[in-house]
C-alpha cells in the first residue's frame, strides 16, 4: 500500500510564497506521474501542476509563471514551490500520484490535504 503525505500548508499574506512537499511511501511500488490537485473553499477539485518521471510539467493557467512543480525520484517526493500568491489561490492542495504495484497493478493515490490560506 502506497500513501503520500503532504507538509508546507499555512497561512501567507498575498505577495508571500510557500512550498509544498509530498512523500510516497510504502512497499514495492513505482511512481509514474506526480501532481498536485486544489479545492478552493465551496468549489470543485481542480488540477494544479503535474510532472512526469522524466520531469515533463504542465501547469493550470491560472498558476503559470507563479508557482513550479519539481520532483525528487530517488525520494519519491515532488514540490510545489508556490511564489507570488493570491487570495484566489487559498485551498486545501492534494498531492496526486499514479503508481504501479510490483505485480503491474495501477493505482491512483491521493494525500490527504494541506490547507493554503492567502490573506489579502
Amino acid at each position: 500500500q502506497v500513501q503520500l503525505v503532504e507538509s508546507g500548508g499555512g497561512l501567507v499574506q498575498a505577495g508571500g510564497s510557500l512550498r509544498l512537499s509530498c512523500i510516497a511511501s510504502g512497499s514495492r511500488f513505482r511512481v509514474n506521474d506526480m501532481g498536485w490537485y486544489r479545492q478552493p473553499p465551496g468549489k470543485g477539485r481542480e488540477l494544479v501542476a503535474i510532472i512526469s518521471v522524466g520531469s515533463r510539467t504542465n501547469y493550470a493557467d491560472s498558476v503559470k509563471g507563479r508557482f513550479t512543480i519539481s520532483r525528487d525520484n530517488a525520494k519519491n517526493t515532488v514540490y510545489l514551490q508556490m511564489n507570488s500568491l493570491k487570495p484566489e489561490d487559498t485551498a486545501v492542495y492534494y498531492c496526486n500520484a499514479q503508481t504501479v504495484s510490483s505485480t503491474y497493478k495501477a493505482l491512483e493515490v491521493w494525500g490527504q490535504g494541506t490547507l493554503v490560506t492567502v490573506s489579502s
